[in-house]
């Protein structure tokens, strides 16, 4: 297994402390970090920085059972990748080994899975780091993942137990949202039942997951430093269009400029916003077309189009045929998502 040396700081931390009410400056002040640090994504953390990050987050805060507020926000309309895999997944135990090939690219830890005739064990462990992970990532996870199943499934889940060498105090909040006291254990874990872990996501979605999961992947894993503000425009847009964010004010928001910093950056590249956007709609519109079956009005809904009448006006200013005379044609021909949209960037 590989172990990334640094893990990508994403945009998602800019509105999480703002929902908890902390300054960016002063959270990465305190871990000895840059102030301007979300002004420079993407960007990578060292596991030691990650955790110092993270004890910052909650020494600002104040508020040990923070991690709660953090899971309640978790809804179907996240777009983290994670959060995303997890909701596409069939079941709880599809979602964990999911996220169990996935966590160790942004966070410096990996999960060990355990299946039985008495349900799923999910265990948390710690990378590439001697110091000791605050509190609150335990307490973050063990929370995050309960909401998973009571979101995905519409069924209030419980636990059937949490441990951690160190469980979160005061005990109150986690019992009352868990709704089973954390005991003292000598590994970081949660388990669930056989039927709760089985019991089917109405969040599922095969498909969809299947077409985003490979760029996403990449992507986000690959993102490094070099990359040009038209690609990191992408990278936000490929992440924004199922939920229609896709003005330029969202995506300067994300990248942490000014509407004009990023349209005078885009030019300097010889580009525009417009055209990425474009770009970018009209390859994954091809792959969509060529390589799923996903009826055009899913499409449209995909690349953030109000109307499906939208989209088929749009494709046809792009290429000059119609999304269904595209199908055809593309069906037949060798495509590959992860080259169209580095051309689409360019």
């Amino acid at each position: 297994m590989h172990t990334p040396k640094t893990f990508p700081l994403e945009a998602g931390w800019r509105p999480m402390m703002k929902d908890l009410g902390v300054k960016p400056a002063d959270v990465f002040r305190r871990a000895g970090l840059p102030a301007d640090l979300l002004s420079h994504l993407p960007t990578g953390l060292t596991p030691e920085q990650w955790f110092r990050l993270w004890g910052s987050l909650e020494a600002e805060v104040d508020d040990p059972a923070f991690p709660i507020r953090l899971a309640e926000v978790v809804t179907a309309e996240s777009l983290s990748p994670p959060i995303f895999a997890a909701l596409c997944s069939p079941n709880l135990t599809i979602a964990a080994q999911r996220l169990s090939d996935y966590k160790r690219l942004i966070a410096p830890m990996k999960l060990d899975l355990k299946t039985s005739a008495q349900g799923l064990s999910i265990t948390f462990h710690w990378l590439q780091t001697e110091a000791l992970p605050p509190q609150s990532v335990f307490a973050l996870e063990f929370t995050f993942f309960t909401r998973l199943a009571r979101l995905a499934t519409r069924e209030h889940i419980v636990p059937l137990g949490v441990t951690s060498p160190r469980p979160p105090t005061p005990a109150a909040p986690y019992v009352e949202f868990l709704g089973v006291e954390p005991t003292k254990g000598r590994a970081h874990s949660i388990r669930f039942s056989r039927e709760d872990a089985e019991r089917p996501f109405l969040t599922a979605n095969e498909s969809m997951w299947n077409a985003f999961e490979p760029e996403l992947r990449r992507r986000l894993s690959e993102l490094e430093e070099s990359t040009t503000v038209a690609e990191r425009v992408g990278a936000v847009l490929l992440e924004s269009l199922p939920s229609g964010q896709t003005s330029i004010e969202t995506v300067a928001h994300k990248l942490a400029f000014s509407r004009r910093t990023l349209q005078r950056r885009l030019q300097a590249e010889g580009t525009n916003f417009g055209t990425v956007l474009a770009a970018t709609r009209e390859k994954l519109a091809r792959h969509y077309l060529g390589r799923t079956a996903f009826a055009s009005s899913e499409i449209a809904f995909l690349l953030g189009f109000e109307e499906p009448s939208s989209f088929f006006r749009a494709f046809h200013d792009w290429t000059g045929e119609t999304p269904d005379t595209a199908r055809r044609r593309l069906a037949a021909l060798p495509l590959n998502l992860n080259q169209v949209t580095d051309q689409g960037m360019r």
